[in-house]
């Protein structure tokens, strides 16, 4: 039986990074309720996609996790209800008795980008403060890290837009590369489509056709792993031809003479040797986005997740920086943030280096101001601990004994995921908090329920760095908790409750706000009031009279001389490149019916039945190589597994391109096959590239 806390209540889509408005109504269809789109918030008004439409069939799913359960022997062993509180007092005993014989470190924490800013912050504060231990990162980093190292490098700051979305109409040529906006975030496509209604030119650089790319009036289909080859083709004609915003560049940029010289080998001509795109293709870009008034560049994780994915976004920004379109109407440039709160849930101390304001846990200013706030000497912080997949790689190792994760399913979104899976079963204690018992979870010794999006009150970031606030709709169903009560009950479990004592949510936003004051991503002037009344405040915001700021940079950047850097890139090798024995490139990525890992979209029957199942894509020209015949299946063999797939040929793909979406476990997960290779800045896994060879199932 469902609770909810108003007639009609409001809340935001728990999905992409849009993060819709929503109103929850009477209706015939999932326990009496149903979704419709919202016409308050602004952000998306009036609009919801077929996975907010459908969001509530999760939240009342028949496998919803209703009471804490534990066994003994995880994956083997038959799950038995427990008492919450018998559940807190057996962790906290197994976390203090692995510290006493390990250390501090023996407890990792793994969290998710979909978590509210509230418990972010909490999870990094409890890792850091109830469990002293170093070692905490989260799913986000699968997902934005070299968006954001890129950002921090060139900018000086990571918020992912530059500019509100609203300024997309206002441009006229909009490059869009790695980025299938219209399965992804498909209430973004209109800003696309008035802008080209004004007359914007539309570029998108994918290896596939997708649903965006055929909305463009140019698609660049480039094979995986040439971004910064194609990239440096532009900026070469742009320099030689003259194109570029000299004033600009000598006023409000650092390090033009170092892409002046890595560009200079990269004539068109040679571009269209090394990558296929024609020179005549090459020089229709560059003279198009540098002679157009206004320009914006966006990018997402079909550049970002190879092992060079920080260098190619950093020569996406170039174009920006160079033709001087940022900081200005109709100008920027935009990573397109993946999950619900993947721009919070990077800000407040998730990351492994990370403390609340986006500062950094090594810098001593850093340590002294948050752990005043918290109530600690500065020295009783850790450390900076390792990034997601290196965490997962401590716990094969031994280092680390016992797991929490929360808001995540790490063993279907890692690469190489075997290699989770064996880590999973080395552990001593394995505790995750979800709605569901997903594939991590079967590996799990307590399997404990958390709240889903509708339930829990908080604060949430969306791709534009906008802060609203999330009413809370309904209650929590059978005994399940909100998130943040049980961070705080496991806190005080652990003898550690004395710092987690808070009348209620808006409290632990006070507390991350004040954490936040002085910080590059600084909350300190948003309440929940202000939020409820001005419908989102964009970050920085310093002082409760502080507008907020829509627009970055309009007249300095992040940097101490309040410039930005170019950054020369010299174009590097994938970790696994093609060769006679693995000759083609698979490359992953998400359908329109599916969300991440696939937990909650395979548990809503109308998306999971419109892709019951993963099915691969390839070109004509490899299905005849391979021989294939009508309704044979492909396996698909990398160094790591082999796996077998429905298939689909297609002129819209690569040729030398197999693309799989990732969002299935088990026989399905493609995530055996991908390459754990990281990008030596970001410590982003190569999801979107590694070497596989493909046969056809007799």
């Amino acid at each position: 039986m469902v609770t909810l806390t108003d007639e009609q209540p409001s809340s935001h889509c728990c999905f992409c990074s849009m993060q819709c408005g929503l109103e929850i109504i009477p209706s015939e269809k999932t326990e009496g309720l149903t979704i419709k789109p919202s016409g308050h918030f602004p952000v998306a008004t009036g609009r919801l996609c077929q996975k907010g439409l459908n969001a509530l069939e999760h939240v009342v799913h028949a496998e919803r996790i209703m009471e804490p359960l534990y066994r003994e022997k995880a994956r083997v062993g038959h799950w038995r209800q427990v008492a919450w509180e018998s559940a807190y007092e057996d962790i906290a005993q197994r976390i203090h008795a692995l510290q006493a014989e390990h250390g501090r470190d023996a407890i990792g924490v793994y969290g998710g980008g979909s978590l509210t800013n509230e418990v972010s912050y909490l999870l990094g504060k409890f890792t850091r403060v109830a469990l002293r231990s170093k070692y905490i990162d989260y799913n986000g980093r699968y997902c934005m890290s070299s968006a954001a190292a890129a950002s921090n490098k060139a900018f000086g700051i990571d918020r992912g837009m530059t500019m509100p979305l609203s300024e997309i109409p206002n441009a006229k040529y909009i490059i869009l590369a790695g980025t299938n906006i219209a399965e992804c975030q498909p209430t973004m496509m209109p800003y696309l489509l008035e802008a080209k209604k004004k007359g914007a030119v539309i570029v998108t650089i994918d290896p596939r056709n997708t649903m965006t790319s055929k909305t463009a009036d140019i698609h660049v289909r480039l094979q995986p792993g040439f971004d910064s080859v194609f990239i440096n083709g532009l900026l070469h004609v742009m320099i030689e031809e003259n194109l570029v915003d000299h004033k600009f560049i000598q006023s409000r940029t650092s390090g033009f003479e170092q892409v002046k010289e890595a560009v200079k080998s990269f004539t068109p001509a040679r571009v269209e040797y090394v990558t296929g795109i024609l020179e005549a293709v090459v020089r229709t870009i560059a003279r198009g986005f540098a002679k157009a008034e206004t320009g914006i560049v966006l990018t997402a994780r079909g550049l970002e997740q190879q092992v060079n994915g920080v260098e190619n976004t950093l020569n996406y920004i170039n174009l920006a920086l160079l033709t001087g379109k940022i900081g200005r109407s109709g100008c920027g440039y935009g990573a397109v943030t993946g999950q619900a709160n993947g721009q919070g849930g990077r800000e407040h101390g998730q990351k492994a280096d990370q403390l609340p304001g986006y500062r950094l846990i090594e810098d001593p200013a850093a340590r002294e101001h948050v752990a005043k706030v918290w109530g600690i000497d500065p020295q009783e912080l850790p450390g900076k601990g390792v990034s997601a997949y290196e965490l997962l790689q401590k716990i094969d190792e031994g280092e680390i004994k016992a797991l929490i994760v929360l808001g995540s399913n790490p063993l279907v979104s890692s690469p190489n995921n075997r290699m989770v899976e064996r880590a999973l079963q080395k552990l001593d204690l394995l505790v995750v908090v979800d709605m569901f018992e997903t594939e991590t979870a079967r590996y799990a010794h307590y399997l404990l329920p958390g709240s889903s999006f509708a339930e829990a009150e908080g604060t949430m970031t969306n791709l534009e760095g906008r802060v609203f606030h999330r009413q809370k709709a309904m209650e929590p169903p059978g005994n399940c908790k909100l998130d943040y009560h049980i961070i705080s009950e496991l806190a005080d479990a652990l003898g550690r409750g004395a710092y987690f004592q808070y009348a209620g949510i808006e409290d632990v936003f006070r507390e991350l706000a004040a954490a936040s004051a002085g910080g590059k991503a600084d909350y300190s002037g948003i309440t929940y009031e202000r939020l409820q009344k001005e419908k989102g405040i964009f970050w920085p915001c310093g002082s409760a009279d502080h507008p907020g700021t829509p627009h970055l940079f309009q007249d300095h950047f992040h940097h101490a001389d309040g410039k930005a850097l170019l950054f020369g890139i010299q174009p590097k090798m994938p970790a696994e490149p093609i060769d006679s024995d693995f000759p083609f490139v698979l490359t992953t990525g998400r359908l329109a019916n599916h969300y991440l890992s696939g937990a909650q979209t395979r548990r809503t029957e109308a998306l999971h039945k419109k892709a019951p199942v993963p099915v691969a894509e390839i070109h004509p020209s490899l299905a005849k190589r391979i021989g294939l015949s009508v309704e044979q299946k492909i396996r698909i063999t990398s160094r790591r597994g082999s796996l077998v797939f429905q298939v689909k040929v297609t002129e819209g793909i690569q040729p030398r391109t197999v693309f799989v979406p990732f969002h299935w476990g088990d026989e399905h997960s493609i995530n055996v096959l991908t390459n754990d290779a990281l990008d030596p800045t970001s410590r982003m896994p190569e999801f979107k590239i590694c070497a596989v060879r493909v046969e056809r199932v007799d």
